[in-house]
């Protein structure tokens, strides 16, 4: 069993409001950089986004060399993905490495039921865990965040069962003072988009395919060439179900760049291209979920 910690209440007690370093966040990194203290090595799950590169770099600011971030690759991480990550690790200097993950293997996570982030989340950290033992990591560690439990997230389930710690949620760190704490360590990552692996935009039901994830790759490339900044495209069978954010939506509704979405989609292989009315939305497809649970 890899070690947990525990911070003691004179620690905390010790944690005063930094003066000009941004207010109540910079004391609840104050206590993240102390419990990560506590650790004598780390493992860290990097995809890329906001959340997990802060941790890296948090963990590499306190442990140094006794942190290594992990990113899985495997057909559900995009090559845009990838070329942030790898932009990150340049810019930061963290210490890091790709490993490979085979959730496609497995029956239950190609057929995209309710629980599919589950397997996904525990094919990584078995992989991971695997790694600890061999390397003699004392524990792993994901972003999960403090509001990340407002949503349906079964990944979560994953983390619990493999012991993984959650050091930006215990800390009480929520998105927001996230983005404010990459922002003042200089982290390029800071306002980066809200982002998922592909597996995602595929409704729950459809099976996750690496072909099906390709064509959802092909088509968010094209609206990023557009110079849209905040989008998802939704995979129903033949058609694309475009979310771009709101305050970008009335731009993808012009004439003019509705046909030049359409024309591009359909060159990727799309054979429909709809634009979705109500913009992006995080965890659009849970709907389905609750429309049967009636939750």
């Amino acid at each position: 069993m890899r070690v947990g910690y525990t911070f003691c209440m004179s620690s905390l007690i010790q944690i005063r409001k930094p003066k000009g370093q941004g207010g109540d966040f910079a004391v609840k990194e104050a206590v993240l950089f102390a419990r990560l203290a506590e650790l004598p090595s780390l493992l860290i799950a990097v995809s890329g986004g906001a959340d997990s590169a802060y941790l890296a770099w948090a963990a590499n600011e306190v442990l140094g060399e006794r942190a290594l971030s992990v990113t899985a690759i495997s057909a559900s991480f995009s090559a845009y993905d990838r070329e942030e990550l790898e932009k990150l690790v340049a810019h930061t200097k963290i210490r890091h490495e790709f490993v490979e993950t085979h959730e496609f293997e497995n029956p239950a996570y190609r057929a995209n039921a309710g629980d599919r982030c589950y397997y996904c989340k525990d094919e990584l950290f078995n992989v991971l865990d695997e790694m600890a033992r061999q390397r003699g990591f004392a524990a792993i560690a994901y972003g999960v965040n403090a509001d990340d439990t407002s949503d349906f997230r079964p990944g979560h389930r994953a983390a619990k069962e493999h012991e993984v710690l959650a050091p930006l949620l215990d800390a009480g760190i929520s998105k927001a003072e996230i983005r404010a704490l990459s922002e003042r360590a200089g982290l390029p990552t800071w306002d980066r988009p809200a982002s998922a692996c592909l597996s995602s935009r595929l409704p729950y039901g459809t099976e996750v395919t690496p072909e099906r994830l390709a064509l959802v790759e092909k088509g968010e490339a094209a609206l990023r060439e557009l110079g849209f900044r905040q989008f998802r495209v939704r995979l129903h069978d033949q058609l694309a179900r475009i979310e771009i954010a709101p305050e970008e939506l009335p731009r993808a509704m012009t004439p003019e760049l509705g046909a030049t979405i359409a024309e591009r989609f359909k060159a990727a292989g799309f054979l429909y291209v709809a634009l979705d009315l109500e913009g992006y939305r995080q965890g659009s497809l849970n709907a389905a979920l609750k429309a049967k649970t009636g939750r």
